[in-house]
């Protein structure tokens, strides 16, 4: 009401001016009365023409509406400007408040390790994450829009979206072959999905991995027992002659050996497993630890084999003493287990001049290894050949031992081999963990008739081949 009333006062004010002109030209000319109503009718179409201005500049500011303000000035038009352009900017304001929520719910969905896609009533895709467009091998904006099935054509996947019983998720191979999915699909809103997709195949393996660990532990600790009960039933049921016995012994000691450097292994691997890795400021000087190294070989080997010895003296290494000596001990057994008689062993630690990382090598002239085992070498009882390992006394864990020593310092384990041309383990340390700070004292350790005389044995293991 505020804004009518000094529209029609205007109005009123401008066809009474209007009049009063008229009057007056009119007037002169002997029309006073024609004039008036000429003057009136002129300022009443002015007064119009002003008001559909205003009213058409609001009306294109609407229609296309810009950053830059509404049309200003008196009046109705002026007022419902400001008031139209305040409404405007507050739903704008709304509007980019709105879709930067959804660009940040968007982004979070994007970050995330599993498959995220939405699909509308009719199954066409509506948006997916790069997790999602990975595990389905799709494009996300080419093929949006598209009917999910026509793209994702695994049978367990289409059988699964028609029958729409999604309580429980289905599992099928990738699109590109390359992983194991398990997709949920949830209904939400008017008859739209969300399908969540994640990758498997890791934990399928851990668990495969799994079985058979307990599956080759029972299996090696059966083989022995058995075969001492054998020879309990034996003692107790047939006498044996005062030369037989001793044989029987030695077997049964065998076995009992056999059980022991298995259970052995497997409590060193939970060890590496469980405990913390070794502090970087704990130095351990390597000239006695690998003195014991080789004299333990030179004990496994009984003569049978020449060793030479080649040593950087003076290193020292953040490690575990333990850890480390298990893990040099196993390379340098599998040596020696592994090496026909007569075959040369050659150990050396160097300190690289390229990078500073220590390099504990392990040559032998034994069997070789195919090319197709090496990558599997370092799987827990994994063997290339069962029997033979079996003869040499292996457990199969030894390079896992090993493996698991270099991960947890940092390293790595390399192996080079060949069938008939021997095998060549190299244990690579960090520079980080390597010092060559020279011990008073110290003997190196680079004579091939060093002998092992005084130096306590420590258990050793095998090849896991």
């Amino acid at each position: 009401m505020n804004l009518v009333l000094p529209r029609v006062l205007t109005a009123v004010v401008l066809i009474a001016l209007g009049s009063l002109v008229g009057w007056i030209v009119g007037s002169v000319g002997g029309w006073p009365v024609a004039g008036a109503v000429g003057g009136a009718i002129a300022a009443a179409v002015t007064a119009a023409a002003v008001d559909a201005r205003r009213a058409h500049r609001l009306m294109a500011w609407l229609r296309e509406p810009s950053d830059l303000p509404a049309p200003r000035g008196t009046g109705l038009w002026g007022e419902m400007g400001y008031r139209f352009e305040r409404v405007l900017r507050g739903g704008q304001r709304r509007a980019q408040a709105e879709r930067e929520r959804l660009a940040e719910f968007l982004s979070a969905i994007e970050a995330s390790p599993n498959g995220v896609m939405m699909l509308d009533a009719h199954e066409r895709i509506a948006w997916c994450n790069s997790q999602a467009a990975d595990h389905f091998g799709i494009d996300p904006e080419r093929d949006r829009l598209q009917r999910v099935t026509n793209l994702v054509r695994a049978p367990a996947f289409v059988n699964h979206m028609q029958q729409g019983d999604f309580a429980e998720p289905v599992v099928f191979p990738s699109p590109r072959g390359q992983a194991n999915l398990s997709v949920l699909v949830r209904p939400y809103g008017g008859g739209m999905k969300l399908v969540l997709s994640q990758d498997i195949t890791a934990s399928e393996r851990t668990d495969a991995m799994r079985r058979d660990f307990v599956a080759n532990v029972s299996h090696e600790i059966r083989t022995p027992l058995t075969v001492l009960a054998g020879f309990v039933e034996t003692l107790a049921t047939v006498p044996l002659t005062t030369a037989e016995q001793p044989r029987v012994l030695e077997l049964m000691r065998q076995q009992t050996d056999r059980i022991q450097s298995l259970v052995d292994d497997l409590l060193t691997l939970a060890q590496l497993e469980g405990s913390p890795r070794p502090p970087a400021d704990r130095w351990l000087a390597l000239d006695p630890l690998l003195a014991r190294v080789r004299a333990d070989g030179s004990v496994l080997s009984a003569g049978r084999h020449p060793v030479e010895c080649r040593v950087q003296a003076g290193c020292q290494v953040a490690a575990v003493e333990t850890e480390l000596h298990s893990a040099m001990a196993n390379l340098v057994s599998n040596a020696i287990r592994y090496t026909p008689a007569g075959g040369r062993i050659d150990i050396e630690w160097r300190v690289r001049e390229s990078d500073g990382c220590g390099e504990f090598e392990v040559r032998d002239q034994g069997i070789g290894i195919a090319r197709e085992h090496l990558p599997r070498l370092t799987e827990r009882f994994y063997r290339v050949d069962g029997s033979r390992s079996r003869d040499t006394g292996g457990t199969g864990l030894g390079l896992a031992i090993v493996k698991h020593v270099a991960q947890r310092l940092g390293g790595t384990l390399e192996i080079q081999s060949e069938p008939g041309k021997g095998s060549c383990f190299r244990l690579v340390l960090p520079a980080a963990r390597v010092r060559a700070a020279l011990v008073e004292g110290s003997d190196p350790v680079a004579s091939t008739e060093q002998e092992a005389a005084g130096v306590p044995s420590a258990a050793v293991s095998e090849r896991a081949a």
